[in-house]
C-alpha cells in the first residue's frame, strides 16, 4: 500500500510541476507579446495567437494541479461544523467527499474525452493559429486521467482509514 501511495504521490507532484512549467511559459509568452506590442514602432509585434496560447496553457495547468490538490485534500473546505461532528462524523464526511471527488473526476475525464472526439470529428481549430482544438483537449486529458487515478486512490485510502495527507 505504501508503494502505491508513493507512486501516486510522485505522479501527482510531477503533474503539478509540469503545470507550473507551463504557467511559467505562459508568463514569458505574455511578457514577450506585451513587449512586442509596445515596441511595434521598432518593427516588433505581439506573438500571434497569444490569447490562444494562454487559453490552452491555462486549461492544461488547471488539470495538472487537480491531482495534487486532491491528493493533499487542499480543496476549499468549510470547517465550521467539523468540530461538532466528532470523529465518526468527520470520517463519514471524508468518505462522502472522497466518493464525490472520484465520481466528479471520472465524469470530467469522460466528458473531456467525448468533447475531444467531437472536436476531432468536426476538425475545429483555433481562430488565429488554426491549431486543432482536439489536441488541446488531448493535452488536458493527461491531467484529467491522473486526476481520476489520484481521486480513486484517495477514496481507497479513505476507506482503509488512511485519512488526510495534510
Amino acid at each position: 500500500m505504501e508503494k502505491i501511495d508513493s507512486w501516486v504521490d510522485k505522479l501527482a507532484v510531477a503533474m503539478a510541476l509540469l503545470g507550473g512549467f507551463v504557467l511559467i511559459g505562459i508568463i514569458v509568452a505574455t511578457c514577450l507579446s506585451i513587449t512586442g506590442r509596445e515596441l511595434a514602432v521598432l518593427g516588433l509585434g505581439p506573438i500571434s495567437g497569444d490569447y490562444e496560447i494562454v487559453e490552452i496553457g491555462t486549461a492544461f495547468a488547471v488539470f495538472s494541479f487537480l491531482p495534487l490538490c486532491t491528493l493533499r485534500r487542499a480543496h476549499a473546505t468549510v470547517d465550521l461544523m467539523m468540530p461538532a461532528l466528532g470523529k465518526w462524523g468527520n470520517r463519514i464526511s471524508d468518505l462522502l467527499v472522497s466518493v464525490l471527488m472520484a465520481v466528479l473526476s471520472i465524469v470530467i475525464a469522460w466528458r473531456l474525452f467525448v468533447g475531444m472526439g467531437e472536436k476531432r470529428l468536426y476538425l475545429e481549430t483555433t481562430f488565429i493559429l488554426q491549431f486543432p482544438v482536439w489536441i488541446a483537449y488531448a493535452i488536458c486529458m493527461a491531467g484529467a486521467l491522473v486526476f481520476v487515478v489520484v481521486a480513486l486512490w484517495s477514496l481507497v485510502r479513505t476507506v482503509s482509514g488512511g485519512g488526510s495527507r495534510v
